[in-house]
């Protein structure tokens, strides 16, 4: 009898220890996670159950420490380079060495700038580069030439200028730079698609225009430097009445010589420039 009093005992130390209180004593820590917040959910009672349902789709601890370590990514515009390359900055430099001294010769902005009293002066120069006032004067010359060599120059002057024209615009409507100073173009600037800074018009067709007159002209020479000086003097004054920057107006040279081989390049003969004047003044026969 005491032999079977003891073996219920241990029986019965068993049945307790397989109770819910004591199972975490002698069994194994589960892995799955919605098991252990399934215990904790009935160990805490009904009623915390039912307050908190979405316990069960709790995130796994190996995702949730790993979105912990990741920090929050920010815009690039408003993270700084704290490493910048040496070409970023060697481009940052000039181009603040540039709008300070564009602002700088914009001494004809306004009648009230240092040079205010010459501003007129300065833009009327600007208008003798104007693309409309270049159009206009080789059209008048043209209805007056009666050689045909004077003629075709007129008539691949007139192709140059309208090449040249159309070639900035674009190039000023892709880049879409600002001027130094916050103006509003004029009429003609808008006639001649000339709203932007980059590249400067008037420089590049003054370039363009000189470089043409002194190739197929037989000028003296203070006619020809003074042509030179004219075609600078336009780039500048377009800097000085702060339209364009300094890089603007060199950059238009460059486009405007480059305008000039291209021409040079593909030069229409006189039988071909003859044939647009026939088209262009309506009385072109193609049949005998």
């Amino acid at each position: 009898m005491p032999y079977n009093q003891s073996r219920a005992r241990a029986r019965d130390r068993g049945n307790v220890l397989g109770r819910l209180e004591f199972l975490s004593l002698h069994q194994p820590l589960r892995n799955s996670s919605n098991d252990n917040n399934r215990g904790a959910s009935r160990r805490a009672g009904p009623g915390k159950y039912h307050q908190n349902p979405q316990s069960d789709h709790q995130q796994e601890p190996g995702e949730g420490a790993k979105e912990r370590k990741e920090p929050p990514r920010l815009p690039e515009e408003d993270c700084m380079q704290l490493n910048p390359s040496f070409k970023g900055i060697a481009m940052n430099s000039l181009l603040a060495i540039d709008i300070h001294l564009s602002k700088r010769l914009g001494v004809c902005v306004h009648t009230s700038s240092s040079w205010g009293s010459v501003r007129s002066v300065f833009t009327l120069l600007a208008l003798t580069g104007h693309g409309i006032t270049w159009i206009c004067g080789t059209l008048v010359c043209l209805t007056r030439s009666n050689t045909l060599a004077g003629q075709e120059v007129l008539v691949n002057l007139l192709l140059a200028l309208i090449l040249d024209i159309l070639t900035v615009a674009g190039v000023q409507k892709l880049v879409r730079r600002k001027g130094p100073w916050e103006m509003t173009p004029g009429f003609l600037d808008y006639v001649a698609m000339d709203v932007y800074s980059f590249p400067a018009a008037h420089a590049s067709r003054a370039a363009m225009v000189s470089k043409f007159l002194l190739s197929h002209l037989v000028l003296a020479v203070p006619l020809r430097i003074l042509l030179v000086v004219w075609a600078f003097l336009v780039g500048l004054s377009r800097v000085l009445l702060g339209r364009h920057h300094v890089t603007d107006m060199a950059c238009g040279f460059a486009l405007g010589l480059l305008h000039f081989s291209l021409v040079e390049t593909v030069w229409l003969s006189s039988n071909a420039c003859q044939t647009l004047i026939s088209i262009g003044t309506l009385s072109w026969s193609p049949f005998p």
